[in-house]
């Protein structure tokens, strides 16, 4: 079995490691990735230091039988999408993170990036075919 915490702490790694990059670049360079797993940590980092550099308000990452999509709200504006495989493997990551098993579910993640701490709302939300995990910023 999987420790989880290790994937919080991954993430929170990779924020660290990522935090003077373009996350929308690198955002654009994932589905490149050939491990997956990986990718997938990274692309939850990336999307957590967009959307605090961009002053979003929530960040959103839908799954369907089509494939993935990304939304984020600060203006109304699709983000890279990580492609199917690593998209999914992000949504499960952060459903081990956060424990929300159900269909619906809303936790606090408490993340540290360098000298700071930020806390991002997770909103798991899943209907019909369609699961979407939102990150809230700044309450």
């Amino acid at each position: 079995m999987k420790d989880m915490t290790s994937l919080h702490l991954k993430v929170q790694d990779l924020c660290n490691c990522y935090a003077q990059n373009d996350p929308l670049k690198e955002m654009s360079l994932l589905k490149k990735d050939t491990d997956k797993e990986e990718a997938a940590l990274k692309w939850i980092a990336l999307a957590v230091l967009h959307g605090v550099n961009m002053d979003a308000k929530q960040i959103s990452i839908s799954k369907t039988p089509d494939g993935v999509k990304v939304i984020a709200e600060y203006r109304d504006a699709e983000l890279p999408t990580p492609g199917s495989d690593i998209g999914k493997r992000a949504i499960k990551a952060l459903r081990a993170i956060t424990h929300i098993e159900g269909k619906k579910g809303e936790l606090p993640l408490a993340l540290g990036i360098r000298d700071s701490s930020l806390e991002v709302e997770v909103k798991v939300k899943q209907q019909d075919d369609t699961e979407t995990i939102t990150l809230k910023f700044g309450k």
